[in-house]
């Protein structure tokens, strides 16, 4: 990712990202508050962005078609399982204050029931300050495989109890779990999800780049 001059910052507070080259990192003066960054993502819609462990923000450019069907077969997926079988499920617009206080937006995510409900209303209606029980994240056009990998270990560093990284160009998916080395599959065809999530089968197949 390149790096934000300060002019640069300064017109990205007002709103101005159009033209500059994404990925980009944005390295404020002072570390955004929730609500501030809440405000700047409204302000510099569709760009998606998250904030890292060290404040900085890590700005990115709209999925491209292909990728926003991959995503969004899978949070179906994942819908139809937590309607059937509880729990709270996310897509990519939802963001995660971080126990390392990043805030993260995996493309598609799951929580415990429980663990949502002893959220209060305003911390639900935030960046909620927990991380995902579950999370999948899906390698696209513009992402660095290598970031991202290191992006999955973040996750299971900050409490996540399973993740998975699918990369349909390599037609790999790979999960990981705490304790454990990621574990790589190639071009399955189904994957099932273990007690994190029981239940849960994800039809890979059709993710798979020609």
């Amino acid at each position: 990712m390149s790096m934000a001059t300060l002019a640069q910052i300064d017109l990205m507070r007002e709103g101005a990202l159009f033209g500059l080259p994404m990925p980009l990192t944005l390295r404020p003066p002072n570390a955004m508050s929730d609500e501030e960054l809440i405000a700047f993502s409204r302000r510099n819609r569709p760009y998606r962005i998250e904030r890292n462990a060290k404040g900085e923000l890590e700005i990115m450019s709209p999925t491209g078609s292909t990728g926003s069907y991959y995503e969004a077969y899978v949070i179906k997926a994942l819908g139809v399982w937590a309607e059937e079988h509880g729990g709270m499920y996310f897509s990519s617009n939802g963001g995660f204050t971080l126990p390392d206080s990043a805030m993260r937006s995996p493309d598609a995510s799951w929580i415990d029931q429980a663990r949502w409900e002893q959220l209060s209303d305003a911390d639900q209606a935030r960046y909620a300050p927990l991380c995902p029980d579950f999370l999948i994240e899906i390698v696209s056009e513009s992402d660095s495989r290598a970031r991202l990998e290191e992006k999955m270990e973040m996750w299971i560093a900050n409490g996540a109890r399973l993740a998975w990284m699918i990369d349909p160009f390599a037609a790999e998916l790979l999960i990981y779990r705490p304790g454990q080395l990621a574990e790589r599959l190639v071009r399955p065809d189904l994957v099932e999800a273990d007690a994190v999530v029981p239940g849960f089968r994800l039809e890979t197949s059709r993710l798979w780049a020609k």
